[in-house]
């Protein structure tokens, strides 16, 4: 580290890194210092002039703090630390100053603007302008583009803050956003008024300081001091993104990112901001059961002794979905196993080895991107399987990460060395004699895609010793946010998914929708949506949905993360864990809890590292032994992003979405 240099901010005295800005060291301090284009995550654009601050000795003007560095000040005339003032009459009149010329042209859009009442605009204005307007021309007025149908577009009130641009640019890897013209007549627009193609877009809502970019799904339904705020995770993706739900009545009205540096930074992907519409449509609210081919509503002890009666005596399986809450899936676990059955989690055929945590999680935390020189992916497009870990390798390779591929060609907004799309790529690595990456910090990503065929284990055991080869870290980048939890209780079945579900007369589907089960079975389904496990179910049992009640889930790195209940299930839809309870009282063998606090104990006991919230586990190596690899060509496991659950397919917003994505897809290009 640095040597640290003292330096006297508003006659208070701190030592801070010579490396940071200005502004950075007053927020050390503890001192607010206003601004609109500053942004700790984006890189440094210095034209917003409103964090002017005073520097004793220096120039007889005000400095931008987020542009100069604690190293460019003048130590005093006899050595005394720099002074640095932020609260003085030049700092005061030159705020009042840049505040006049930002409303120069602002419309008085307050009253109807979406952004009124959480707008950086408003409360600096409060806070630091005058309280009177000396403006009497004509104010400008702008076009509005047409950015998609989740960014809606009020340019008239943009400030050039360029924070937009930053984002897309350095963040999301585009380049379809940028500012033409100058002084009166420049404005931030899009390339050849092209719409915004990344699933990362909606974060430039949330950086926008104004009301010139706000939610096009979310418009004038609400006000931010009628929302009630829970603080929760998100499940659209393994990533585990700390998020904020917020809730008008018993409708969640819009998804917000909640900063967490280990997991998603400040950043969500589209998916998780805006599947909320999805969270109201095809709900199942009643039970139902099937009579003569048809369903029926039904009353909850008519479906329960109706589910009990189906399983008593039979053989049982049990299939967990891709979003159930780790408490459902250990409910089910000792529901179906006390009556003799089998049950899985692993729905989609991935290979991931029962009980050796090494090799279904791996050892590396998301935080060790940043850190690597070198990694490795093996068949995953993370721009699609988790878009917010996609930016931040987009972050590791901007700073001189190298990365390498084996799989599918894809856009992944960075470059990448492509070793090859097969197996023999792979087994190239392991033959090659690597020499100094060993020393080097790296790590290497295995995607589901490459988990899922026949020889799933074959290309684990190749990416361990691979790891070990280079001493790299891995990391299994999975795409159902409950399977590591689901793995964690052993909710699993030696052979995979053909042999829990074979010789079953009954299965019970806990929110499996992305598994075909063949006729004959009688099917249980407990889920939130009537999907794809609704249509083919014989009893249908009405469950809430991930804001709906509070659950434990397992990211892909293997960090515990509590998500909290934001509203409530719909008409007589139950809590997952609630409605297990109850069936299992009567099949006669009852559950030993009765809340969900009883619950978490029992889990506790069984699983212990389920305790530890928010704290990524270290797991002990255990390393696959090598079998033969297969022939075939990595495939991805996600081609339609927008698509990839039953609540994103009841959204008509991500339904919009995948139309747009595979028409741009398809665009004819100009030679055609």
């Amino acid at each position: 580290m640095a040597d640290l240099r003292k330096i006297i901010i508003d006659e208070r005295e701190i030592e801070v890194d010579p490396a940071m800005t200005l502004i950075q060291a007053c927020e050390v301090a503890g001192i607010e210092v206003p601004r609109f284009c500053y942004h700790e995550r984006l890189s440094i654009a210095g034209n917003c002039r409103m964090c002017l601050v005073e520097v004793v000795g220096g120039p007889p003007k005000p400095a931008a703090s987020c542009a100069m560095q604690v190293r460019d000040l003048r130590p005093g005339p006899e050595g005394q630390p720099p002074v640095v003032k932020t609260n003085s009459p030049m700092v005061k009149k030159a705020r009042e100053g840049v505040m006049e010329f930002l409303l120069v042209n602002h419309p008085l859009d307050c009253p109807i603007c979406d952004q009124g009442g959480e707008c950086d605009l408003q409360d600096q204005a409060m806070a630091y302008g005058v309280d009177f307007s000396r403006y009497r021309e004509p104010k400008r007025a702008t076009e509005d583009l047409d950015l998609g149908p989740l960014v809606e577009t009020h340019m008239t009130r943009c400030i050039s803050c360029t924070r937009c641009v930053r984002f897309t640019t350095e963040v999301a890897g585009i380049t379809q956003m940028g500012q033409t013209g100058r002084g009166e007549d420049a404005e931030i627009t899009s390339y050849l008024n092209q719409t915004l193609d990344s699933n990362m877009q909606g974060n430039i809502i949330d950086l926008c300081p104004v009301g010139a970019l706000v939610s096009k799904p979310y418009a004038f339904t609400a006000r931010p001091w009628e929302l009630t705020k829970t603080e929760t995770i998100d499940v659209m993706d393994a990533l585990g993104s700390n998020i904020r739900v917020d809730t008008k009545g018993r409708e969640v009205k819009r998804i917000m990112p909640r900063n967490h540096d280990g997991v998603n930074e400040e950043w969500i992907s589209d998916k998780s901001r805006f599947v909320w519409d999805g969270l109201r449509r095809q709900r199942l609210d009643t039970p139902y059961i099937r009579e003569n081919g048809k369903l029926r509503p039904a009353s909850w002890p008519e479906a329960l002794s109706a589910a009990a009666a189906a399983m008593k005596g039979k053989k049982v399986a049990g299939l967990i979905g891709d979003l159930v809450p780790v408490e459902a899936a250990f409910a089910l676990k000792q529901l179906v196993e006390g009556l003799g059955g089998n049950v899985e989690c692993r729905t989609d055929g991935a290979k991931l080895p029962a009980g050796n945590r090494s090799a279904y999680v791996g050892t590396a935390s998301i935080e060790d991107i940043d850190s690597a020189k070198y990694i490795q992916l093996i068949g995953t497009n993370p721009r699609l399987e988790a878009p917010v870990l996609n930016s931040r390798l987009r972050k590791a390779w901007a700073a001189g990460t190298n990365i390498g591929l084996v799989g599918e060609a894809v856009d992944l907004t960075f470059d990448y060395a492509h070793v090859g799309t097969d197996r023999a790529a792979l087994q190239s690595l392991l033959d090659k004699d690597f020499g100094d990456v060993v020393d080097a910090p790296s790590l290497i990503i295995v995607g589901q895609g490459a988990l899922r065929e026949a020889d799933g284990e074959a290309v684990l055991a190749a990416a361990m010793e691979l790891a070990e080869k280079t001493n790299s870290k891995l990391m299994i980048l999975h795409t159902a946010a409950a399977r590591v939890g689901a793995m964690d209780v052993g909710a699993v079945t030696e052979g995979g998914l053909s042999a829990a579900i074979e010789g079953a007369e009954v299965i019970y589907n806990l929110g499996s929708d992305e598994v075909d089960i063949d006729a004959g079975a009688t099917v249980i389904y407990q889920g939130s949506h009537g999907d794809r496990g609704a249509h083919r179910a014989d009893i249908i049992l009405p469950a809430a949905a991930y804001t709906e009640e509070n659950g434990l889930f397992v990211n892909t790195e293997g960090r515990p993360q509590l998500a909290m209940r934001a509203a409530f299930p719909p008409g007589e839809a139950k809590e997952n864990w609630a409605i297990l309870r109850a069936l299992s009282a009567e099949t006669g063998d009852a559950l030993p809890f009765d809340s969900l606090a009883q619950l978490r104990q029992a889990l506790v006991a069984a699983v212990p590292h389920l305790a530890k919230i928010d704290t990524v586990i270290e797991n002990e190596w255990q390393k696959l032994p090598a079998k033969s690899l297969g022939k075939a060509s990595l495939q991805n496991a996600v081609s339609d992003f927008y698509l990839t659950n039953p609540i994103a397919r009841a959204s008509a917003l991500m339904a919009e979405l995948s139309a747009g994505a595979k028409a741009r897809a398809n665009a004819p290009i100009a030679a055609e």
